[in-house]
């Protein structure tokens, strides 16, 4: 007969491990000697480095008492299960790394390929990185919450930026962050948005006012030069 200590030594776990596989109710815990020290007999190392070895091999503790008393075909099955479950994990580590090797490629971490490569497009035209932060956070949200529209909204965006007004219709707003409300040069950039407005078609996609609120919000970023600017161009667009 044997202690705890010689126990654990010999199957290669720890005295803790012991005890916990004793409160999992996974190995037997043997009656104490006169002295009051469990005695451990051959039985419990077998059982042990059984448990041992399923644990290594990924099995959850929770199912390891089950394996261990089931037949042959039973124990087969359940292995082939609990592979199964080790595989999609192993895949989905691998997913998890290919993200995390993502984090130098910055927006496409957050956002779709198409989404990324529209953001480098506004980055190419030498718009603040205030106002592309602004627009990724926003397909964030949109790409999350409504794909299917977001898909539509982003071919839309793209095509725009094709177009050489709407590139200097967007670049001049984005200067027109650090305006004044009074800057005389608000009422032309409003008359301008307004006239590519008026003659474009707009995308067809559903108009969730939930949606639109969670997308106005998350593009909170405003300035005082900007509140007047949309003013001027609703004003703009009614005399259109």
């Amino acid at each position: 007969m044997i202690t705890i200590g010689q126990l654990a030594a010999y199957a290669g776990v720890t005295i803790k491990a012991v005890r916990h596989y004793h409160e999992r109710g996974l190995l037997e815990e043997p009656e104490r000697d006169s002295s009051g020290y469990r005695r451990y007999g051959a039985e419990h190392a077998i059982e042990l480095v059984k448990i041992k070895t399923l644990a290594e091999a990924g099995v959850p503790l929770a199912r390891i008492k089950e394996l261990l008393a089931a037949g042959p075909a039973e124990f087969a099955a359940a292995v082939a299960e609990i592979d199964r479950g080790l595989r999609e994990r192993a895949e989905e580590l691998l997913r998890a790394r290919a993200r995390i090797a993502r984090l130098g490629a910055g927006d496409q971490l957050f956002v779709s390929d198409d989404a990324a490569d529209f953001l480098a497009a506004l980055r190419a035209l030498g718009v603040s990185e205030r106002t592309v932060h602004m627009e990724r956070d926003v397909w964030i949200l949109l790409q999350s919450v409504s794909p299917q529209e977001a898909r539509i909204w982003l071919a839309d965006k793209v095509a725009s930026v094709a177009d050489p007004e709407f590139r200097a219709i967007y670049r001049e707003h984005d200067a027109a962050f650090e305006w004044t409300p009074a800057d005389p040069r608000l009422a032309g950039l409003a008359a301008r948005t307004a006239a590519w407005l008026a003659g474009r078609e707009q995308p067809e996609t559903t108009q969730d006012p939930a949606l639109a609120r969670l997308v106005a919000d998350t593009a909170g970023l405003n300035s005082p030069a900007w509140t007047r600017l949309q003013e001027l161009t609703r004003e703009a667009a009614a005399r259109q």
